[in-house]
């Protein structure tokens, strides 16, 4: 008896900041990777579980792709989205941002995945934005993808749409794995790395154009406390003495402000009280670690 149920790997791929991050947040209806209104903000490949009648959907969040790798962390990301895809992926996800022009990066993530034999399909993002918009610049790309789907990932709009097409790809297949023996959100990362994101994204929003792509976080602590609160211990690490003023702002103003958020952001995900003590330290070879 043929099992009725799909399930199976997606990638989704695409150039830096063009919204595979927040899909994916809407997709599964909670925080599973960060956002920002800058490239380079997902460093490694995510995976998060959706699931609903049809069967189950593993999703593969690759960084975006960077046309020119100058630094060490650029050349990284590149080769962990390239490695993502060479793995037991059932479908490809490649996003395009119509409203932005066609660039070097584009043409090298399209070449990446004209590599990948499995279905792919892809998607158009923003498109509950009319102008700008260099959508002639992509049309030729449909002929080379099994299906397209149009969507506004911010939006939600389309979203079903999308998730109808997966399916209709996916093989069956029992789940690959128990979504519910997995911390929430449904990730493969663990309860440090999350909160280490949640902090880098708030600090990313706070700082905007103010500071270059030099810091990261570390979360040393995260300790279970009386009356169900939790104490966690964080650094946020930069690469120079002047990017670390910035971090913390005239009379530590600006600190305060990326850890209240956080910290709130914190107690929704997990239910709790959260206490966080947050610092700013310098490390001129942080992107070394990565």
């Amino acid at each position: 008896m043929v099992n009725e149920k799909k399930a199976g790997i997606v990638a989704l791929i695409g150039r830096p900041n063009v919204g595979k991050s927040t899909l994916l947040n809407n997709i599964l209806g909670q925080k599973v990777s960060i956002t920002s209104p800058k490239p380079q903000t997902t460093r490694f490949p995510i995976q998060a579980v959706y699931e609903d009648k049809r069967g189950q959907i593993i999703f593969v969040d690759t960084p975006g792709i960077f046309g020119k790798v100058s630094d060490t962390m650029a050349k990284r990301i590149n080769i962990r989205t390239e490695e993502s895809l060479e793995g037991n992926i059932n479908i490809v996800l490649y996003m395009i941002d119509h409203t932005r022009e066609r660039d070097f990066e584009e043409n090298k993530a399209l070449g990446i995945v004209r590599k990948v034999t499995v279905p792919k399909i892809l998607v158009i993002n923003k498109i509950d934005v009319r102008t700008p918009t260099h959508i002639v610049q992509y049309k030729f790309m449909e002929e080379e993808f099994n299906a397209t789907v149009e969507i506004s990932a911010l939006a939600r709009k389309n979203l079903n749409i999308l998730l109808d097409t997966i399916f209709s790809y996916l093989p069956h297949g029992k789940p690959q794995v128990n979504a519910q023996e997995l911390a929430q959100p449904a990730l493969n990362i663990d309860s440090k790395l999350f909160i280490a994101e949640i902090i880098r994204e708030k600090a990313f929003l706070f700082l905007r154009r103010e500071l270059p792509y030099t810091l990261t976080v570390v979360v040393d602590d995260v300790i279970e406390r009386k009356k169900g609160a939790v104490y966690m211990k964080a650094r946020i690490l930069t690469s120079a003495d002047r990017y670390k003023a910035m971090i913390i702002g005239k009379g530590g103003a600006m600190i305060k402000e990326i850890s209240m958020a956080a910290r709130k952001e914190l107690e929704t995900a997990a239910n709790k009280k959260v206490f966080l003590d947050l610092t700013v330290e310098t490390d001129p070879h942080w992107m070394e670690y990565l």
